[in-house]
């Protein structure tokens, strides 16, 4: 009978295929606190909107802080260059601060002065599933059309992943997907 010889290459190669096999351990939702913090980066934008800025550049600054009675408060500032001259963009800056008080339910949050949508004409809410701390932001305009964003943050290894999606009546105007790094608590 022939006697095995492992060499501590196969040792690990076998216990990187064990490793792979074994299923991932259910993740528990994380904490709003483990998303505070500043981060920074940026985004690859498409759209249909317009032919002439289809895919554009973004930079983005996200700031997660606590907020009163268990909440977070969320300040995110975007560099967007879809507009002017296509060989060399406006550049236009825009931010958004908004404040979430914690609902009834376990990892779900209301914007503060959220009301009905209709009277508002807005509504926002968020929500973690696992790793990803996901903002809705719902408005209606002029005869009742409706606009939604969804901005999905996701924490990886690697900072957190950005995907937002902009849908108008239900037909997809913007997307854009990218990445950020905390750089302050």
């Amino acid at each position: 009978m022939r006697q095995l010889s492992w060499a501590p290459r196969d040792i690990l190669a076998g216990l990187l295929v064990i490793l792979l096999q074994v299923p991932a351990a259910s993740a528990a939702d994380l904490n709003i606190a483990a998303f505070h913090g500043q981060w920074r980066g940026s985004a690859v934008s498409s759209s249909n909107v317009s032919i002439y800025f289809e895919i554009t550049e973004r930079d983005m600054d996200v700031k997660i802080a606590p907020y009163q009675q268990g909440g977070f408060e969320i300040t995110w500032s975007t560099v967007q260059r879809q507009k002017g001259d296509p060989d060399n963009p406006t550049e236009v800056m825009k931010s958004t601060t908004m404040a979430f008080l914690p609902t009834d339910k376990p990892a779900q949050w209301r914007a503060v002065g959220a009301g009905d949508p209709v009277d508002t004409g807005q509504y926002a809410w968020a929500g973690i599933q696992k790793k990803t701390l996901t903002i809705y932001s719902m408005a209606i305009g002029e005869g009742g059309a409706y606009e939604m964003q969804i901005y999905r943050r996701t924490l990886s290894g690697r900072g957190m992943t950005l995907e937002f999606n902009r849908v108008d009546e239900g037909k997809p105007k913007r997307s854009a997907k990218g990445q950020l790094i905390k750089y302050a608590k």
